[in-house]
């Protein structure tokens, strides 16, 4: 069964950080900040572990994050707000990825702030920042890589869009827009390592409870293609894939 997490589920986890001296608001979702962890903490998970880590950022209004870099592939959502990354424009539902490695950015905010969903496959022990951390950049085995795709507002209109297409690793992101009660498959989970599932407008329809906007499922390789049933609402929900072979590693 994919591991789901709704906003509701997700608040106890939720804290004001700075980051890059930009105040902002952080919620957890999946993973754990070894930086936080005690003394007697076991190690991090390696590079070559899969290991979901999701986070919703809240980035104060009219605020600027440096380009920068991770250390684990990543795909983010736009789900709030409004700015620009680098030199795009960005509002509600943008979607972007980023290789291990692959620098990019900055992030500037809008008077209401920039609200996105950061989801990686693996760990991460923090954002590296250009032009201070270029010099160990330029020592890591890496391939740059990256994606963006404007997907707009929600639509009534129910269907299937293909937002990134998916490469020969099985990288790809998918947004599908159902009507009350109708079904869908995603991908098979075994061309890719990993698909974080982000409900953006409506509910999904879950075993044991409806599951809002900003709701979170990773799927795993190894599980069954993951099948959405939209609520009485209707459902809005994107699927992002990672490849199978991360370049660092």
């Amino acid at each position: 069964m994919p591991e789901m997490v709704s906003p509701e589920q997700a608040q106890a986890r939720r804290r004001e950080v700075v980051a890059n001296g930009v105040p902002a608001v952080l919620t957890t979702y999946f993973g754990s900040n070894w930086t936080l962890a005690g003394p007697d903490a076991p190690p991090p998970p390696g590079p070559e572990v899969l290991y979901p880590m999701a986070f919703l950022v809240e980035q104060s209004a009219n605020t600027t994050v440096q380009a920068h870099y991770h250390a684990a592939n990543q795909w983010q959502v736009v789900v709030g707000g409004g700015g620009t990354m680098g030199k795009h424009a960005v509002a509600p539902v943008v979607v972007h990825y980023t290789n291990a490695f692959s620098s990019y950015g900055p992030l500037c905010s809008g008077a209401e702030g920039l609200h996105y969903f950061t989801l990686r496959n693996g760990y991460d022990p923090g954002a590296q920042y250009i032009p201070a951390a270029r010099d160990r950049l330029r020592q890591v085995k890496r391939q740059f890589r990256e994606a963006k795709h404007i997907a707009g507002p929600p639509k009534a209109t129910p269907g299937a869009e293909l937002l990134v297409p998916m490469a020969e690793d099985g990288m790809g992101a998918w947004r599908y827009r159902l009507a009350p009660g109708e079904c869908v498959t995603g991908p098979d989970p075994a061309s890719g390592l990993g698909q974080f599932w982000v409900v953006t407008a409506g509910a999904l329809a879950a075993a044991e409870a409806s599951l809002p906007p900003l709701s979170l499922l990773f799927v795993r390789p190894e599980e069954a293609a993951f099948t959405a049933t939209a609520g009485a609402e209707g459902l809005e929900i994107l699927a992002l894939q990672y490849p199978l072979n991360p370049a660092h590693i």
